[in-house]
């Protein structure tokens, strides 16, 4: 019987602990919503991050596991980012497919990785990274310029690769270089030029 009472006690005791965790994730995903459409900023914010991070790491002069591992994270982003939802090379799919020739009907480029969720992972390990930097066990001391070297030997046969595959299935995944359309004209301005 005592049991059950101490169990009631400990769960009466968490729920204004809960009530409260409940309330920051609201208030958490209402900013994160009403920061959606402010691109812009919401990368600023994140390169600022990034440099605090990299500052602290340069002051320390340690943590470069820890870096290694952030750079590894932020290639794979980078690879999901710039992959299409669908990919014909490795799902053969009836929906829609990146047209291979000229005659192929348009489809619009869908993203693997939305910018969004790849700004917020992108920001949320530069947090995490941050925070590790105050705990000495994740100091492993290592020969940085060798994570380094191999870090860059990694990108550049990973960006080959998918810059071999743009080129095969045709594909562009920034807006740059693009058309961009103006959209009917009004017909107000056709109206005056007959009542001339």
């Amino acid at each position: 019987m005592e049991g059950t009472g101490g169990s009631s006690a400990s769960a009466a005791a968490a729920q204004p602990v809960n009530q409260r965790l409940q309330e920051f994730s609201k208030l958490f995903q209402y900013y994160l919503d009403k920061s959606t459409p402010h691109s812009t900023y919401r990368w600023i914010g994140t390169f600022v991050i990034a440099s605090i991070y990299l500052l602290r790491v340069f002051y320390i002069q340690g943590f470069y596991i820890v870096s290694y591992g952030l750079g590894i994270y932020m290639l794979n982003l980078l690879i999901g980012f710039l992959s299409p939802l669908v990919d014909p090379e490795m799902e053969p799919s009836d929906g829609p497919l990146l047209p291979t020739k000229g005659s192929d009907e348009f489809k619009p480029f869908i993203r693997r990785l939305p910018e969004f969720k790849f700004w917020y992972s992108f920001t949320k390990a530069f947090l995490i990274a941050f925070l590790m930097t105050f705990f000495s066990v994740f100091d492993v001391p290592v020969f940085w310029p060798i994570l380094l070297c191999y870090w860059v030997v990694l990108f550049v046969l990973t960006m080959r690769r998918q810059i071999a595959h743009m080129i095969k299935y045709r594909y562009i995944p920034f807006n740059l270089g693009k058309q961009k359309y103006g959209g009917k004209k009004s017909s107000g301005s056709s109206i005056g030029s007959r009542a001339d």
